[in-house]
Order: C-alpha cells, then structure tokens, then sequence
C-alpha cells in the first residue's frame, strides 16, 4: 500500500501524457499544404467535422476542386418544375442547377455556431457552385468538371475544344474527327497522297464544311455560356488566379489564368443576343483538315479538322502569333496532340465569322 505521502506527491506531480494527440503537433502551415493537396470539396467538407482546428483551417484553402455530379433543368413555364433532360447543346445553361449529390456533413462556421460552412446536400437539395464555395475566404486555383460534354455528337465522333477568356474570348482550339476505329491495312498511307494537305473537292460537296461549321459554332456557344455561368464565382472570389472548368466526357475545356481573370473583372461582359451567355466576338479562323490520319496503338481517325480561332479587329490585339501556336500545340494531351502537330503542317484555309 502507497504512503499518504507518496501519493500526495502523485496528485501534485502527475505522470505526463503519455499518448498526445499527435495532430496537435503539427504546424497550420504544414496542414494547410496537406489540405491544399486534398482539395476535393467533398473531402474538404469532410475533414471539417474533425475538429475545430481543422474546421478554421479549410476556409484557408487556396486550391479547390468541385465535382458536379448532375445537371438539371428549370421549365420556364414552371419554375418549380424540375426535369432530367438529354444533353444538348441547344439546352439553356442559364437555368441549370448544379447539383452535388453525394452529401456533406454538417460543418459548423467558426464565425457562427448556428451556421454551416458548407451546405448540407442531399439528393432533394440542389447548390450552386458558388453557394458551395461563400465560405472559402483565400481560394486562389479552382477547378470544376461538369457531368459531360455540352456538345452532342453522334456515336464514334471526336469533339474536343479549349478556349481562353478574359472579358471575352480570347483564343479557341477545336479538333475533330468523323471517326475513330481500328487502323485497317487498306487505310494505311491514305492520307499522305491528299494532294499535299489540301482539302478535296468532296469536302465541300458531301457537307464536310457544314458539319464543321456546327462544330465550331456549337463548341463556341458552349464555351461562352460556361464563361457566363463564372461571372458570381469570380465576383465572390478576388483572390482567384486560376479557373479551370471541365467536364467529365474531356470534350471542353475553358480556362481563365491571374491576366484573364483581370481583365474579366476590369471590363463589363458584353452578353449575347439571347442574354444567357457571353457574345463571341468576330473571329479569324485557321482549318486544317486530313482525310485520315493514324493514331498510336493500331488506331485511326477519319476526317481528322484542327480549327484554330482568334478574335478579330482590336478584340485580337495583345497576343503574338508565336503564344496563339503554342496555345494550340499544347491543348490536348496525347494521342491527340500528335494529331494537332500533324494537322498544323498542313495547308491553312482562312476563313471570318461574324460575332454572335
């Protein structure tokens, strides 16, 4: 049996803790960089309910990722009316909702015990990029991908775009192909006789040229339209660098950097004739077009088109020739960008687009 003594001295000395929290021991800045790596907004929400050290730090986080699970429509008619509809892109990006399916936890804001920091999401519940985001106080890289593609293309088609805006379109990539199969011996070498690169005469006569017009129109409307949908992200946020915003399908992408985002704050967004996206400006547009190209791994791609395009008149002014090919050369990944570095060797058909 201890002494009164010696347990006395138990009670004024105690043993230390022997199992700290080891979380405790690892700096803000450490966690925040551990945090920025994780970025996923649903991973984010869920390490806020951790702790309350952790639920101050993820406002901090300057990189953000949001997955938009599913895109629904508003009828007009009936605003209160939601319905699932087929991807199109005719449809009205300006009365979609953003849905984020998968559900958060509640997390609690610091500033207000009685208020969440990110919303709770359910699949009766619709959010908003931006009503997701009102709590992120230093985002500065955000990215955010789409369900699919806004262009619908017939199957085995090949549609893919990259466009950059400021206050408005800055510079536009778009490939395409009519097909895309296995390499057949008798297609081997098809493309190389084509009379040097150009475009022959059947292409214009079998609706070659029209159908790349729509692509081109139609990559360009759904482009303008996710440039209008950022306008209250950006507003919310100047602490932005970064914009990135995707789809799941890779068939477009629109990307803002520090000067576009600039620009975009600086000057007042000129909305096109419908008001539910921005106006494309005059364009200068560069085709190229082979008949058939090879891919790597036994693959082919029939009607291969690169269109390159660029504003016109003052709204063309501030980039080099040299920037606009290195944005071109550099906007898709592989295999098709060995495409792109095939298709820009050839000849250069120069066509102009009114704004719309």
């Amino acid at each position: 049996m201890q002494s009164k003594a010696r347990i006395h001295d138990a009670n004024l000395y105690p043993d230390p803790d022997p199992d700290p929290d080891q979380f405790d021991q690892i700096p803000d800045s450490l966690l925040l960089i551990i945090l920025n790596n994780l970025s996923d907004i649903r991973s984010l929400g869920r390490c806020s309910v951790v702790s309350k050290r952790f639920n101050s730090l993820v406002p901090l986080v300057e990189d953000v990722y949001i997955k938009i699970d599913k895109v629904v429509t508003i009828d007009a008619e009936n605003p209160y009316s939601i319905s699932h509809k087929p991807r199109s892109y005719f449809y009205n990006l300006l009365k979609l909702f953003f849905t984020i399916l998968k559900p958060f936890h509640n997390i609690h804001n610091t500033n207000n015990s009685n208020k969440t920091l990110l919303p709770q999401v359910s699949q009766h519940t619709s959010h908003t990029p931006d009503q997701v985001l009102k709590n992120f106080h230093q985002v500065r890289n955000l990215w955010i991908e789409l369900p699919s593609g806004d262009v619908g293309t017939e199957d085995g088609v090949l549609l893919k775009w990259k466009a950059e805006f400021g206050s408005t379109l800055q510079k536009c990539v778009i490939l395409g192909g009519t097909q895309i199969d296995k390499k057949l011996v008798s297609d081997q070498g098809s493309g190389s006789t084509e009379d040097n690169g150009s475009i022959p005469e059947s292409f214009y006569t079998n609706g070659g040229l029209k159908l790349r017009v729509v692509w081109t129109i139609s990559s360009l409307i759904a482009a303008s339209t996710r440039h209008y949908l950022l306008q209250s992200i950006i507003k919310e946020h100047p602490t932005l660098q970064t914009v990135v915003l995707t789809d799941a399908d890779g068939q477009g992408t629109l990307s803002m950097g520090d000067e576009q985002l600039k620009d975009f704050r600086e000057k007042p967004l000129a909305a096109s004739a419908s008001s539910r996206r921005t106006q494309v400006p005059a364009s200068n547009m560069k085709l190229r077009y082979a008949p058939y190209l090879e891919l790597p791994e036994g693959m082919g791609m029939r009607g291969a088109t690169l269109v390159a395009i660029k504003p016109s008149g003052e709204a063309g002014l501030g980039e080099t020739k040299k920037e606009v090919e290195s944005f071109v050369s550099g906007a898709f990944d592989e295999p098709f960008k060995a495409v792109v570095k095939t298709l820009v060797k050839r000849r250069t058909y120069l066509l102009e687009m009114n704004g719309f």
